[in-house]
């Protein structure tokens, strides 16, 4: 069934007011028609029809106006977490995020990472996710005209409909579930929607049989599973075994291509992120992902507030288009783009729905312990 909440928005024309007819016409001709028997002006020779811009940067704003970028990874909740003061909605210049910025590049929704920046001391705790998860909402809640909550699919296409800026909870790092499927269902309920697997001890040497049980009841409440970071065995035999899409929401290392063809089937998607070298080098990995896991399994990931840096001319999340309007010039069709920026992952989020609904009359809520399963 189509969806509706993607038909694109409509569009309003402006009236022409008098005092801009001297631009119109030619006002000699105009005194002209006041004489008994003058003849009225030839009608206007028409222009060539109108079309899409030729300049890749305005196509770019263009298409990003119906089909805004769906960021898969933002670091900014540990970096509000460390600041006394700041304001998202008015511009906030110490951070590569604010609301006027994600609007002037294109940007629909960002899933708010959960876990600490890179070389945090000690793992992941609960203690911390859940500290995380507050600031999360807080923050929502304090910019009620630039964002909104999202906990579906539907909120995620009415948000961009209303004019907000989508925020997903997640990834969440698996290590802090602390092995208990239970809690996996409390966060859940919390609004988490995506946790990433690596780190946990049930895929240190691939994916154990706890680690089995615990993608499998992701599939049932409906949490995408990130493969960001997992060894390749564990990423292939995660691919194996869900129901659901999975997702990279942020590999800094490029996958192996067996894994990019085995994400086609799967119809998950792989998030680039926007930190290699130079913005051709990022669209150098994009094209590689498109190439061989296919036009639907490509997706964006900003990376911003991580601490990394970025490639030039993509230093915040205002610089989108350049990146979009590179790829234009490189020859991806408009159908790819809008896949790229929106398409891809609101599937992804739909289609991990449409597993939950199917399987939660069949599937009771698992209550396996790791003590009984990895042995």
């Amino acid at each position: 069934m189509a969806d509706l909440h993607d038909a694109s928005s409509l569009t309003t024309v402006e009236s022409v007011g008098l005092e801009d007819l001297d631009e119109r016409y030619d006002l000699d001709v105009l005194d002209g028609l006041d004489e008994p028997g003058a003849a009225a002006a030839p009608p206007p020779e028409p222009g060539p029809p109108s079309g899409p811009s030729a300049d890749p940067l305005v196509r770019a704003t263009e298409i990003l106006r119906t089909h805004p970028v769906i960021d898969g990874y933002s670091g900014l909740a540990p970096v509000l977490q460390s600041m006394h003061w700041y304001d998202l909605e008015a511009g906030e210049s110490l951070l590569e995020t604010d609301v006027p910025r994600l609007r002037r590049g294109g940007v629909g929704a960002q899933f708010w990472s959960l876990q600490a920046p890179a070389g945090s001391d000690g793992p992941p705790s609960l203690a911390e996710t859940m500290d995380l998860i507050d600031l999360v909402r807080a923050t929502v809640a304090e910019c009620p005209e630039g964002l909104r909550l999202v906990l579906s699919a539907d909120d995620l296409a009415d948000s961009r409909n209303c004019g907000r800026i989508a925020a997903l909870l997640g990834p969440m790092a698996g290590q802090a579930l602390g092995d208990s499927l239970a809690v996996l269902r409390a966060v859940y309920a919390l609004g988490v929607r995506s946790v990433t697997l690596a780190g946990a001890r049930w895929t240190q040497s691939g994916l154990t049989p706890f680690g089995h049980e615990m993608v499998r009841e992701m599939n049932r409440l409906g949490v995408l599973v990130d493969l960001s970071g997992c060894t390749p065995d564990t990423m292939r035999r995660t691919l194996t075994i869900t129901r659901a899409p999975v997702i990279f929401s942020y590999q800094t290392e490029p996958l192996p291509d067996d894994v990019l063809h085995a994400l086609r089937g799967n119809h998950g998607v792989c998030m680039v992120p926007c930190t290699a070298g130079t913005l051709p080098a990022t669209a150098d990995l994009l094209d590689h992902v498109r190439e061989i896991a296919g036009p639907e399994a490509v997706a964006l990931s900003g990376a911003y507030d991580t601490g990394l840096p970025h490639a030039a001319g993509l230093k915040d999340v205002s610089c989108v288009p350049r990146l979009i309007a590179e790829l234009l010039e490189r020859g991806w069709p408009e159908p790819d783009i809008m896949g790229l920026t929106w398409s891809n992952v609101a599937r992804v989020l739909r289609a991990a729905e449409f597993t939950a609904r199917a399987a939660q009359p069949r599937r009771a809520p698992s209550r396996a312990a790791i003590g009984a399963l990895d042995v």
